[in-house]
């Protein structure tokens, strides 16, 4: 159950248990209270926000109580499809998912589909719990990746890179479960900041979808584990082919905002009867980018249109 994993160039090197401790005989591992802890702090951060986007906390937890068993079982099935030829010959371990196997991915779309139900249900918009959605994703995974390296799983290919890691006293590899870390807090940090100007519902889903995709695209071809489809790299496919579809909605959308603005016509003052005080005309152009944009609601987001 330990691992030796050492940065040589770095002059580190740590011996980590996968086994946190145990209870009544069965073992709890650093794995699972890492992905806990990501799940707790992403639950956390987006309830500190669901005003901000028209939610309640209530709607939070419904969509929590949803979302995850939906997406952990969608990652499992993601992850059993590309591996069929194993699982096949040993159905009995399909569920056995304490054994390791999940595929992001397929958490990420087994919530957008629990998300989509659960909007109609309760008539919500679906584009704006897709941003909420977002920042969870991507604290989730920042943090679930460490989860990685306590297992020693998840790196890259040999590197002569002074951040080379080695398990076990093998050459050094990339730590391709860092890289995705740093790019998820990175891409975190920035739509953390940028919510405040979002012009529309369903932005900040894609913006994610973009940024996620660009790293994943990249980092997928380091790594020596991926999911293959005969020579193809199913992740890596998945996340360029979705890291171009958001940008070309997220530029459609920037285009019809831009068009719409260049195109307002405020209304005319009307004359006030005489003897009245004549009443300031509204600008509606001196509005917020939200509020302005506002005509771009859930409704005509490209991730709610996406939806239907």
């Amino acid at each position: 159950m330990e691992h030796v994993i050492s940065f040589p160039a770095l002059g580190l090197e740590l011996t980590i248990n996968r086994v946190a401790f145990n209870v009544f005989g069965k073992d709890i591992y650093w794995y699972g209270i890492i992905i806990c802890a990501g799940f707790i702090l992403a639950a956390l951060y987006v309830n500190a926000r669901v005003k901000q986007f028209g939610v309640t906390s209530d709607n939070l937890v419904d969509c929590l109580i949803i979302c995850v068993p939906t997406g952990i079982v969608c990652a499992r099935i993601y992850y059993v499809i590309f591996e069929w030829e194993y699982y096949r010959q040993h159905p009995g371990e399909i569920v056995a998912i304490w054994n390791g196997g999940i595929a992001i991915y397929g958490a990420v779309i087994g919530v957008l589909i629990a998300l989509f139900v659960y909007s109609r249900v309760k008539k919500l918009s679906y584009a704006t719990l897709c941003d909420l959605a977002a920042f969870g994703l991507l604290i989730g995974q920042c943090i679930g990746r460490w989860g990685n390296f306590v297992n020693g799983e998840a790196h890259g290919g040999e590197t002569g890179l002074p951040w080379g890691m080695s398990i076990d006293g093998a050459d050094p590899v990339h730590p391709t479960f860092l890289y995705e870390s740093l790019w998820n807090l990175a891409g975190f940090a920035a739509l953390h900041f940028y919510a405040n100007r979002r012009k529309f519902a369903g932005e900040i889903a894609l913006l994610y979808i973009a940024w996620y995709g660009l790293g994943r695209a990249w980092i997928e071809g380091l790594r020596t584990d991926s999911l293959y489809l005969g020579p193809v790299r199913v992740s890596q496919v998945l996340a360029a082919v979705s890291c171009v579809a958001a940008i070309a909605l997220l530029a459609r959308q920037y285009h019809r905002i831009r068009v719409r603005q260049a195109f307002y016509v405020p209304e005319m003052p009307q004359p006030a009867p005489e003897g009245a005080p004549a009443a300031p005309a509204e600008d509606a152009m001196s509005q917020p980018a939200v509020e302005t944009a506002g005509s771009a609601s859930a409704e005509d987001s490209p991730a709610q249109s996406e939806g239907k």
